[in-house]
């Protein structure tokens, strides 16, 4: 997952994530003159200088460069002035530096919003379209993009509104940061407890359950993803699965409803006042999809095809799981899904998930990942970490993040240079982000006296910690996952983008996850595995019939899973596509399931949309992980053509893509490296269909 530091700036639309603690860190990297770490109060009050200085340009003298570019320039500098405050209410240990953050937060997306209402500041640009037409007429590339999209974004910010509608807009923008803040605040310091014994937990990895502290002979089960998956996976009594997936589907509590529920009615009185029929096609409409009638085209197309792939795994697993039960009446259960299907992939085909897991040692996965990425790219990193001895001079804060440089070692005029910068912060903690994603934390910029912004990226997982002088193992699911993230960091470090609006991942919301999507590919290519999947104790290469065997089983259970990721996007869609704004969302969630699922179950007792952030963050936009897994599975296609570990084809890749940020459509990308307009096909083999 990608999280953005800053979408849509001027039309308030921004999700920041953002603190208000100051740490002795540089505001942009290396090639820019570091300037001395600011408080949020202290960026807010620079970027008001530099708008007072576009508005105060008289006419004749304006340029793009002075107003128009200005206006880039003054976002990318707040970004890099406040981007770390921000995400530091993340990861940070200290309770008081995650609640500073939070009022930074809410401070800077205040900003923003005002930002994108500012009338001074819009006049200037109308002043500049209006008088100096011929540089307006010359302009091309990023520039004239940067200029449609400013004049875009101020029409959706309401700037053509009258002043007590816009008053109003701009009073719901603010309340939605506020929202979006507390929503993510409830899930992260919402930390289920479930009380097991070891007969309830009959089937866990004993590694695993060493982890647990007991009292009176009862397990005190925390659940977070490092324990979950494998407890899900392992875990023989149904009816302790169940009620670790009832716990986990109830994090962030009924008090996230009602926030969720508040934050749906504004979206729905934005998109009204803004002319819209519904916050669905106001937020679709600076993505690729356009509107909301093509997501529902994108879902009629894919639902019946799929659908068949869910019906044989439906009777597969529900077969094997009266097998295992030798009761010929139950039925697959949600709860089940984990677990038979590692059950299955154990007796089908000889996989064992935890012997898996011991060829994948932390050291040997990133050992992997990195050379790959840097002979495909044309990469090299370099561990800085100031605690392990290396060389940076920015914070970390916890010593379990490491920090790393890249170089470009492609032919070209950055060949030698160090083109941006990464965090790894691998392990979780109590009040860290529990999921895996990626932060762009600073985005490639250059700037008109020559000087150039370098990108810094933050990868946040939550991976198990080394134990007893184990190391870190992960599963073949999680090695997947690391290599998802890092697409996101290459995409953000590899930029060439010359304006921060288009560097890196600032592209459209249902385009972004698909480069990363794309790289996951690698986890699953033979040769690939081969050069770095060893024994953790042994040294010993993967054995064949084990890896023969995982990949045979890549396949397992596709169907249900993507009708799982069909019921998030939709359930998403339905809370956004309402007039008022007025939903049950417990109701809708329970009703959809088994609409859109194979199962014959209503999730009545739970209420998972409270502990789902993508509802906040990527507000009537989950529709785009199953929309970009399209284009995801046509790019990887298009490079298993030229070659895995071609660096040919990697560069091609690089050069094509991830380096364009946005740059260009995502469409027009797409044509321009697959060389035909894309399609559904790849996808569907990936499925292990076709149509």
């Amino acid at each position: 997952m990608m999280k953005p530091m800053t979408i849509a700036l001027l039309a308030g639309l921004c999700t920041i994530a953002a603190p208000s603690f100051t740490p002795a860190i540089a505001a942009a990297p290396t090639l820019v003159t570091a300037t001395p770490a600011l408080t949020i109060d202290d960026a807010v009050a620079k970027a008001n200088k530099s708008i007072e200085k576009i508005v105060a340009i008289p006419s004749k003298d304006r340029t793009f460069d002075n107003t128009v570019g200005a206006i880039d320039d003054l976002l990318a500098t707040f970004e890099q002035d406040t981007s770390i405050l921000i995400f530091l209410s993340n990861v940070h240990p200290d309770a008081s530096v995650r609640d500073a953050s939070q009022v930074a937060e809410q401070k800077a997306g205040d900003f923003l919003v005002d930002l994108g209402k500012r009338e001074d500041l819009y006049k200037a640009v109308k002043d500049f379209v209006a008088n100096h037409s011929s540089e307006v007429a010359s302009l091309a590339g990023e520039k004239k993009r940067f200029l449609d999209f400013t004049l875009r974004d101020y029409r959706r910010a309401g700037m053509e509104l009258d002043p007590a509608k816009r008053a109003r807009l701009t009073e719901v923008q603010k309340e939605l940061t506020r929202l979006g803040i507390e929503f993510s605040k409830n899930i992260a310091e919402d930390s289920p407890v479930v009380l097991l014994t070891a007969t309830e937990l009959k089937g866990a990895p004993e590694s695993l359950l060493k982890t647990f502290p007991q009292n009176d002979g009862v397990y005190v089960v925390g659940l977070t993803n490092p324990s979950y998956t494998p407890l899900m996976e392992n875990c023989s009594d149904e009816t302790t699965r169940q009620k670790l997936w009832m716990a986990w589907k109830r994090r962030g509590g009924k008090k996230n409803i009602t926030v969720l529920e508040n934050a749906i009615k504004l979206y729905a009185e934005q998109a009204q006042i803004l002319g819209y029929q519904h916050c669905a096609d106001f937020m679709t409409e600076t993505r690729m999809a356009k509107n909301y009638a093509n997501v529902q085209k994108f879902y009629a197309e894919l639902k019946p095809l799929v659908r068949k792939k869910a019906e044989a795994d439906m009777a597969e697993f529900t077969a094997f799981k009266r097998e295992l039960t030798k009761n010929p009446k139950t039925e697959l259960m949600p709860w089940d899904f984990q677990y038979i299907k590692n059950e299955l992939t154990k007796s089908k085909y000889a996989v064992d998930g935890e012997k898996v897991r011991e060829y994948f040692p932390m050291d040997k996965v990133i050992e992997g990942l990195f050379n790959t990425t840097q002979s495909l790219y044309g990469l090299e990193y370099r561990d800085v970490t100031k605690t392990k001895g290396g060389t940076s001079s920015r914070p970390l804060w916890h010593e379990d993040v490491k920090l790393f440089e890249v170089y470009d070692k492609a032919p070209g005029p950055n060949q030698g240079k160090m083109i941006g910068e990464f965090y790894l912060d691998l392990y979780p903690r109590d009040n860290k982000y529990t999921h895996f994603a990626q932060w762009s934390l600073v985005n490639h910029k250059a700037w008109n006296d020559g000087k150039v912004t370098l990108p810094l990226a933050a990868l946040v997982c939550n991976f198990s910690k080394p134990e007893d002088g184990k190391p870190s193992l992960l599963g073949h699911e999680e090695v997947e996952t690391f290599f998802h993230e890092f697409g996101h960091c290459l995409h953000t470090i590899v930029s060439t983008a010359q304006m921060n609006r288009f560097a890196g991942t600032n592209t459209e919301l249902d385009f972004v996850e698909a480069p990363s999507q794309m790289f996951e590919n690698w986890v699953w290519d033979a040769d690939v595995l081969n050069t770095f999947a060893k024994h953790y104790k042994t040294g010993e290469p993967l054995p064949k019939p084990l890896l023969d065997g995982m990949i045979a089983a890549k396949n397992l259970g596709s169907g249900l899973d993507a009708e799982n990721q069909f019921y998030y996007g939709m359930t998403d869609l339905a809370y956004e596509t309402t007039k008022d704004g007025k939903v049950d969302t417990t109701q809708v969630a329970i009703d959809l399931y088994p609409q859109v699922t194979c199962y014959n179950f209503k999730p009545d007792a739970t209420f998972y949309q409270a502990s789902f952030g993508h509802l906040m963050g990527y507000t009537a936009g989950y529709y785009s992980y199953m929309w970009s897994k399209v284009f995801a599975a046509d790019m990887a296609q298009r490079f298993k053509e030229l070659g895995m570990l071609n660096p040919e084809a990697g560069m091609y890749y690089r050069n094509k893509i991830i380096s364009q940020g946005g740059t260009r459509d995502a469409s027009e990308l797409l044509k321009d490296y697959l060389g035909r307009e894309p399609k559904l096909d790849s996808f569907l083999e990936q499925l292990g269909m076709s149509e």
